[in-house]
């Protein structure tokens, strides 16, 4: 049995959201309601690695399921440019473990000098950033050693989900987070979907997901070059055909993202495409029944997480410590 710190870390997960969610629901509540009232015209994402990549899940939930624009920052305007951006009734939400580095907390700073509701998703508490913004919402994952993010992404994705929950005041979703810590542990005790013997032999590859599964497509491609060294490329599998396509003829293999919503349909003609014309393809699709499919990616990747670290110990690399990599990376 693997006692990698990031198989522990992933594990934990589950437990880590439960309380989590627990713990923050009077302060989603609060902070839902006062988002109402705000009236956002749009929203900004602040974030880099792994909270970027959450960032792009929470474009995909807030404009489907509120309908304001989101985009994502560039922090360096900010800290290199030195430029302001009009953010006058936009809500901004910083995601950051850490809560120190550079970049993010000037970004963060002019955002609140400029008019902005800022808020914070941090899982230090006690950081610079979560001293700058105007609401905290806690991540709650705990310490996480392991240089590759797993849990503190799952935290991430789980507080952006309940926070635009009670803003939306969807009471389906809300319940349905109530199912979640149980689903997640229903995963990490199911059975491996991606194996060493479909990673091994590839030097590159690429991740196809539609909606929600290119939301976390980026994460996951992100995963596969930090932890066992293949050049990974995220596509919406819509946008993969405009081009990208032409690759599969040089035996492309790709990872399939398969999220049960309204995108499927489209994304599995996308990905029989891809097979017809020669791919290799690695499905994943979530490990328990009946979920709420916004939840459905936070099962999928609980799974990949502790699937990939098998598959680095299997390759002979160690999970815990990517060459040439550091926990956290302070930008400017």
């Amino acid at each position: 049995m693997t006692t990698s710190i990031m198989a522990q870390e992933a594990a934990e997960a589950p437990q880590r959201i439960r309380q989590q969610l627990t713990d923050n629901v009077e302060r989603a509540q609060r902070l839902g309601q006062q988002i109402k009232l705000f009236e956002p015209a749009f929203v900004q994402m602040i974030g880099r690695g792994s909270s970027d990549h959450a960032g792009v899940f929470a474009k995909y939930l807030i404009e489907i399921e509120t309908g304001v624009p989101v985009t994502a920052s560039a922090p360096s305007v900010a800290s290199v440019y030195h430029r302001r951006l009009n953010l006058q009734k936009a809500l901004v939400i910083v995601i950051s473990q850490s809560g120190r580095s550079p970049d993010i907390l000037a970004q963060a700073e002019a955002a609140k000098a400029s008019g902005a509701l800022v808020v914070a998703l941090v899982n230090d508490e006690t950081s610079p950033l979560a001293s700058l913004v105007d609401h905290v919402l806690p991540l709650n994952a705990g310490p996480e050693k392991a240089v590759a993010a797993t849990k503190s992404y799952l935290c991430t994705l789980s507080a952006i989900v309940q926070l635009v929950a009670y803003w939306k005041k969807d009471t389906a979703l809300i319940e349905a987070l109530d199912t979640l810590p149980d689903a997640l542990q229903q995963t990490v005790q199911a059975p491996a979907q991606l194996q060493a013997d479909f990673l091994r032999p590839l030097a590159r590859c690429v991740v196809l997901g539609r909606g929600f599964g290119y939301a976390i497509a980026r994460e996951l491609a992100l995963k596969l070059k930090e932890v066992v060294a293949i050049h990974a490329e995220a596509f919406s599998s819509a946008e993969f055909l405009h081009g990208p396509i032409t690759l599969v003829q040089k035996k492309l293999a790709a990872i399939d993202i398969q999220i049960d919503d309204e995108s499927l349909p489209g994304h599995s003609a996308q990905i029989d495409d891809v097979i017809q014309r020669g791919g290799t393809v690695c499905h994943l699709t979530q490990a328990v029944g009946d979920i709420h499919p916004r939840l459905a990616p936070l099962v999928i990747m609980q799974r990949f997480y502790l699937d990939i670290e098998a598959v680095a110990i299997n390759m002979g690399y160690d999970p815990d410590k990517p060459v040439g990599l550091n926990k956290v990376t302070q930008t400017v």
